[in-house]
């Protein structure tokens, strides 16, 4: 279902989007939590410490891609607002070509690479088998990705949160049947928890093509719409990649970080993995909040309404607070069960290792929304290239925790690696965002009685 966010009450659009989105999110945990629980119980620690001591170098190579595809869709979202609904198929036939083509690349290159990578980082050796075996087989399923993220991008710049969201919910549900088959039944080992993550990644791809053939009109690509075009591929990548680029900038600094917890061991590193999962269960809502703010601001800004934008912006930061505030307070009370999910409550050490990450981490969340917030909002008005400098400041914050704070304080230093990134980032988003829609005021007032 299309969604026209420029008109409206602000708030009650941007939740009406924004839930779907959450929705998603929060399955795209569940679909991670799926591998993360059953490596752990059916193949062990060591097992789970290698699946998560390749989360830092995932994200650094599938951050690019999934922001490339996020950056795709602004100049959709903006056309749409616009009502210019040519330009924004011709935005979506070429964001097809040049996302399928880098997906390709990605995937062969990182594949080959992966031994090397890995030993670069210092994974521990009783781990190296798993973490190499899992993300190889990862990175040759870029494109599967890459398919279902582009269009489900491109659903939500149009304003459709909710088809993305049932895509992922039967993918979600194939996950785990795939899971349980392939290392259970099958007794695939990790290959079998990778291979069911690319296969349901691609089946939620193929559903994402099925339901844009049948279901939106307004997207389906005619004719000369379908032809290359340098200028609007040169306008995608300028997009395009600078939010790749902060991924993987992002990434760089918590792969530097992953290289100095492995330094700590084994343990560590299983504490690192479970809290990250449990932080993402409270956080995912700030990720899904950066969503919508960059359709949200996308659409306006082609729409003219800078006015919505500054409303909308400073509404959705007052929710995020009072969120916070109520999130410590739950995690608290059932963090360390839910990490017992991940580890076996007779690991009291790695347990308690674990609490202490939470207690720092979700206590630090307000600063993750106001980095996911405003940067999202910055892109959706265009400014991509400048967003793209928040990312390099996360990089400073965690690389000063892993050069300094690791070296000196070991696992209690990890913990702040978040804050301190997240921290950094603020204060330099939040006078980007003024000055920026301080800029575009000037150059679209609010029309008389907005």
């Amino acid at each position: 279902m299309v969604t026209d966010m420029t008109v409206g009450n602000p708030i009650k659009r941007i939740l009406r989007f924004f839930v779907p989105v959450l929705l998603g999110n929060l399955l795209q945990q569940l679909y991670s939590m799926a591998d993360s629980i059953i490596v752990s119980r059916f193949l062990g620690v060591d097992a789970f410490s290698g699946v998560s001591a390749t989360g830092s170098l995932n994200f650094l190579i599938l951050g690019f891609a999934l922001g490339l595809c996020s950056g795709f869709a602004i100049p959709v979202s903006q056309s749409f607002g616009a009502g210019d609904h040519v330009s924004m198929r011709r935005f979506f036939a070429n964001g097809i070509y040049i996302a399928g083509g880098i997906s390709v690349v990605m995937a062969l290159v990182t594949g080959l690479l992966s031994p090397q990578i890995l030993r670069l980082m210092g994974t521990p050796e009783n781990i190296f088998p798993y973490s190499l075996t899992y993300i190889r087989l990862i990175f040759f399923g870029i494109p599967a990705t890459v398919l279902y993220n582009l269009l489900s991008s491109v659903l939500r710049a149009v304003g459709d949160g909710r088809t993305p969201l049932y895509m992922l919910l039967c993918s979600t549900l194939l996950n785990i049947a795939l899971d349980l088959l392939f290392v259970v039944t099958f007794s695939m080992g990790i290959a079998g928890a990778a291979i069911a993550t690319v296969l349901a990644q691609l089946v939620s791809g193929l559903l994402c093509i099925a339901m844009v053939a049948l279901q939106f009109e307004i997207l389906h690509i005619r004719g000369r719409e379908w032809s290359p075009s340098g200028k609007t591929a040169r306008q995608l990548l300028s997009i395009g990649v600078p939010m790749g680029l902060q991924f993987s900038i992002t990434a760089v600094g918590s792969t530097i970080l992953q290289a100095a917890v492995n330094s700590l061991g084994s343990g560590a590193v299983a504490a690192i993995g479970a809290g990250a999962k449990v932080q993402f269960i409270f956080t995912t809502p700030f990720e899904a909040v950066g969503v919508t703010m960059a359709t949200y601001c996308g659409q306006n800004l082609g729409a003219r309404r800078i006015d919505r934008v500054r409303v909308g912006v400073r509404r959705i930061t007052q929710i995020a607070f009072v969120y916070s505030i109520a999130a410590f307070a739950v995690q608290a009370l059932v963090g360390r069960y839910i990490a017992q999910l991940f580890i076996d409550s007779s690991e009291t050490e790695i347990l308690d290792l674990v609490t202490h990450f939470l207690n720092v981490v979700v206590a630090s969340a307000f600063l993750l929304a106001i980095v996911l917030i405003y940067r999202n909002a910055v892109q959706g008005l265009g400014y991509s290239r400048v967003a793209m400098l928040a990312g390099l400041m996360e990089l400073i914050g965690r690389a000063f925790v892993a050069f300094v704070l690791v070296r000196a304080m070991g696992f209690n230093g990890a913990c702040f690696a978040n804050p301190a990134a997240w921290l950094c980032a603020d204060v330099f988003l939040l006078p980007v965002y003024l000055h920026t829609v301080k800029r575009l005021e000037r150059e679209y007032p609010a029309p008389t009685g907005a």
